[in-house]
């Protein structure tokens, strides 16, 4: 099989190309799964192929992971080079990439909390009136 379908759909499942991203990523099942708001036991299900991510869910894999939504599910697109082919220039980017996603989902949790005290705020003014 040649290197190139290392994780194509007849050779690796969702699960397998789920579990080398997060690996990539140098994530843990744990702090995979507190990202996503997920029990660790719905990951792991993921990762074994005995349940399915919602589509929400596939899309901020995907963006967690640094890899396309369309590899994530068949193996094609934007992904992981198969293993071996790793340069250190990959190397480099995918740790610059892993910052900014971490900077990313810290700017996303500052703007729920923002809504939520905006929401909260407007609601006591409401009852002053």
């Amino acid at each position: 099989m040649p290197d190139s379908d290392w994780y194509s759909d007849e050779a690796a499942t969702f699960g397998d190309r789920l579990t080398a991203a997060r690996e990539a990523a140098d994530l843990t099942l744990s702090g995979l799964a507190t990202r996503l708001g997920v029990k660790v036991s719905t990951l792991e299900g993921w990762e074994q192929d005995v349940k399915e991510p919602r589509a929400n869910r596939l899309q901020m894999l995907a963006g967690m992971l640094g890899v396309s939504l369309t590899w994530l599910l068949t193996g094609q697109g934007d992904g992981l080079p198969p293993p071996g082919e790793e340069t250190p220039a990959d190397t480099n980017a995918r740790a610059v990439l892993t910052e900014l996603r971490d900077l990313r989902l810290s700017m996303a949790a500052s703007a729920d909390q923002l809504a939520r005290l905006e929401k909260r705020l407007r609601e006591m003014l409401k009852d002053e009136a």
